[in-house]
């Protein structure tokens, strides 16, 4: 018999396939699923980004070989938006490289700075490319309950000083797909600071650093002094301006790092279509209205998913950012763990979510709702889930076996969008 590949056999099992299979099915039957579950914008691209590809891409000289790292113009907007919404100065030639979504980003950047055996601090539960990315380049996890505070920073201190060898980086992510939990400041300064007497790298995702609701804007670890000495940051234009498809992104910060991601990248593509290029360069410097519109946008949906949701007897706490909301099982259900449940509303209340363990052992107990359907749809699942629930929990253990949930360290599919 033929064995899998090495880099396949670190891949675990596919943690949503029989979700999707039963997605696929109830809606073969006829089914109306309201899907909550991927975290795939439904809105438009706002006009004016489309307009300008629309124009370049009547040029044929665009047709040609772009950059690898993101064409001058295109660098050179990703700085002027660092510079007015963090009051960050970067150099677009040294510091920034465009990448093809924050997702690509990561992997290349864990291709470029990992050899096999290093270990990576990574938090748990977390987006999947934060820790596979590294796995597929050869490293080591170790996972590290996600936080935001002394808790956290105490267990990278043990962490570092417990593995063997020394950890290389450690990843972090606010606003955190699937949590929404968010940092401020001080929680950064410290990171620095500790990253820096420990010889850490710091991988930072930002990608919904435009997509809060409550309080402050999101910062970056890079408004802090000296970050650009131990730091690379990853954003994304995906959900900031409904452009997932277009697969646009970004990583800044330390040269040293930045320099090595271009490298591999040169090896690897020749960058996004330079009319797609171009007209990311127009979201970033055009008109930043539509930024709030999709804010709002989405605010109004968190808000008619949490009042409604908790009429029907499913409460979920308030994502202060994201588009996502990560809600507890309810206690009746708790015991058939975050897959079961997920594939339980599914057949019998037409309605998709995430299962929790998807995204790490610690998010087992939890699921992932994506505000990607629009408030009626919201209030349709709902309707839906009260139905359900009002029904009792009485024989659903002979409904879904719970033998066949997926192991806890399998992983979420591919297109989970960050």
């Amino acid at each position: 018999m033929i064995e899998d590949f090495h880099r396949i056999k670190r891949l675990p099992p596919y943690v949503f396939a029989e979700v999707n299979r039963l997605k696929a099915s109830a809606r073969a039957r006829g089914a109306d699923i309201v899907d909550l579950g991927m975290g795939n914008p439904d809105m438009p691209t706002p006009q004016h980004i489309i307009d300008k590809m629309i124009e370049t891409i009547a040029k044929p000289r665009t047709h040609r070989y772009s950059a690898s790292k993101g064409i001058p113009g295109l660098r050179k907007a990703q700085a002027a938006y660092y510079d007015r919404r963090f009051g960050v100065k970067l150099n677009p030639e040294t510091q920034i490289v465009a990448t093809l979504g924050s997702k690509e980003g990561f992997a290349n950047m864990a291709q470029a700075i990992t050899a096999p055996g290093d270990v990576i601090l990574v938090p748990n539960p977390t987006y999947p490319i934060h820790e596979f990315g590294f796995l597929i380049s050869g490293a080591s996890m170790r996972h590290l309950k996600a936080g935001n505070g002394e808790e956290w920073l105490r267990a990278v201190e043990s962490a570092v000083k417990h593995s063997i060898p020394k950890p290389l980086a450690v990843v972090i992510s606010f606003p955190s797909n699937p949590t929404a939990m968010t940092a401020d400041l001080d929680f950064y300064r410290a990171v620095v600071d500790q990253a820096k007497r420990l010889g850490l790298i710091v991988l930072s995702d930002i990608a919904y650093a435009e997509i809060y609701y409550d309080g402050n804007p999101p910062p970056s670890i890079l408004q802090v002094p000296g970050a650009m000495d131990v730091a690379v940051e990853f954003t994304s234009l995906s959900k900031t301006y409904n452009m997932p498809g277009w697969r646009m992104g970004f990583a800044v910060g330390n040269e040293r790092l930045i320099g090595a991601l271009a490298r591999v990248k040169s090896y690897l593509d020749y960058g996004a279509f330079t009319p797609i290029q171009v007209a990311a360069a127009a979201a970033l410097n055009g008109p930043q209205e539509c930024v709030e519109e999709i804010r709002q946008t989405y605010k109004r949906r968190r808000d008619c998913l949490v009042e409604t949701f908790g009429r029907a007897g499913f409460t979920i706490p308030s994502p202060p950012a994201t588009m996502f909301a990560w809600a507890p099982i309810p206690e009746p259900y708790k015991a058939l763990g975050s897959v079961e449940f997920t594939k339980l509303l599914i057949e019998k209340a037409d309605v998709a979510v995430s299962p929790g363990l998807g995204f790490g052992e610690y998010g087992e107990g939890f699921v992932r709702i994506a505000l990607v359907e629009n408030e009626h749809r919201i209030r349709q699942a709902a309707r839906n889930i009260k139905k359900f629930m009002s029904g009792g929990t009485e024989g659903l253990h002979n409904v879904i076996p719970i033998a066949d949930a997926a192991p806890a360290n399998a992983t979420p599919p591919a297109k989970s969008a960050s």
